[in-house]
C-alpha cells in the first residue's frame, strides 16, 4: 500500500475516541520493527520524522525511498503515513518536496502573526498536493533538535486563528514535555485541553511527548479530543536496555554474535513489544 496522508486516519481516530501512534524512525531497524508491529495489529500508522534524524539517514529522499521500499517489500496493507516532525519552514518545503505524505510546521516560537502567516503558505502547497498538515500553538516542554520548550500551555484562541486556516491537526501545548517526565512534573493541564477542544471542534488534536504520561492520562486525553499520540524516548529507551543487557551478557562474543543483525536483533524486539503497548493503549489496534 503506498503511503497516505494522516487526514482520513485522524479524523476516523477523532470520531471513535481513539488515537494513532506517531513513532518516530531513527534508521531502518526501527523503520521495520514498527511497519511490522501496526500490520501485526491492523492498525494505522504514523512513521515520525525529526530533522536531525532525517540527515542521520542521508536525507529525505532516502528515508522515502527506504519507507516506500519496505511498504512494498514487507506487504504493508495498512494505512501509513510519512510525517516530518517539528520542522523547520525550510525543513517542510524539504520533505514535501521529497515526497513525504504528511508534515508538520512548528511555528510555535514565533510571534503568532508570524506563525498564522508560514502556517497559511504551507496549508496551501499540502493542499495542493493532498498532504496532510500538523501545527503548534504554545511549546512542547524538553529539547529536540536543539529547540528547547518550557512545556507552557497553548492560548485557545490562538489555537482557533491556525486551526482556522485549514490544517490537519493541530498540537497544543498543555504541560507536555519530550523526553524523561522529571518528578516534580506537574502533569498534563486537562482544563487547557477542554478549552482548546470547545475552540477547534472537530479537530484532531496532538499529544506531543507520550512517553512517560500515565495510562489514565493518556485515555483522558484522548477523550478529550486528542486523536494522535508522538512516542520516541520510550522507543529509544527500550532499544538500549535490551541492546545493553545483550552486550552484558557477553553474547556478542559467542559465535556470530558480533554480526550486527544478531547484535540488533534484542533492541527491535524491544521496539515491536512497546509499540504494540502502545497501540494497544491509545485504542487503533484493529482500526486499519
Amino acid at each position: 500500500m503506498p503511503l497516505v496522508n494522516a487526514k482520513e486516519m485522524l479524523t476516523k481516530a477523532k470520531a471513535g475516541h481513539y488515537a494513532v501512534g506517531q513513532f518516530n524512525i531513527n534508521n531502518l531497524e526501527w523503520t521495520k520493527a514498527i511497519l511490522l508491529t501496526a500490520q501485526e495489529m491492523n492498525s494505522p500508522v504514523i512513521l515520525g520524522v525529526f530533522e536531525g534524524a532525517g540527515k542521520y539517514m542521508c536525507g529525505y529522499n532516502t528515508v522515502v525511498g527506504m519507507v516506500e521500499g519496505m511498504l512494498e517489500t514487507l506487504n504493508i496493507t495498512v494505512p501509513v503515513a510519512l510525517h516530518l516532525d517539528h520542522g523547520s519552514y525550510e525543513g517542510a518545503k524539504a520533505c514535501i518536496e521529497a515526497g513525504f505524505s504528511s508534515i508538520m510546521f512548528d511555528g510555535s516560537h514565533y510571534p503568532i502573526d508570524e506563525n498564522i502567516a508560514k502556517t497559511k503558505e504551507l496549508v496551501a502547497i499540502c493542499e495542493e498536493k493532498g498532504l496532510s498538515i500538523e501545527a503548534e500553538v504554545g511549546s512542547i516542554g524538553g529539547e529536540e533538535d536543539g529547540v528547547v520548550g518550557a512545556g507552557e500551555c497553548a492560548d485557545p484562541d490562538e489555537c482557533k486563528m491556525i486551526a482556522d486556516l485549514g490544517v490537519t491537526m493541530l498540537a497544543a501545548g498543555i504541560g507536555n514535555i519530550h523526553g524523561k517526565y522529571p518528578e516534580n512534573w506537574a502533569g498534563l493541564s486537562f482544563e487547557t485541553l477542554a478549552a482548546v477542544q470547545e475552540k477547534t471542534g472537530t479537530m484532531p488534536l496532538v499529544l506531543h511527548g507520550g512517553t512517560g504520561i500515565p495510562a489514565d492520562m493518556i485515555k483522558k486525553a484522548i477523550s478529550l479530543g486528542v486523536s494522535k499520540i508522538n512516542v520516541n524516548t520510550e522507543c529509544q529507551l527500550a532499544f538500549q536496555e535490551a541492546t545493553r543487557k545483550y552486550i552484558e551478557a557477553g553474547k556478542d562474543l559467542e559465535g556470530k554474535g558480533f554480526d550486527p543483525r544478531k547484535l540488533l536483533a534484542p533492541g527491535v524486539e524491544a521496539i515491536k513489544a512497546t509499540v504494540k503497548e502502545k497501540i494497544e493503549l491509545f485504542g487503533s489496534a484493529n482500526k486499519a
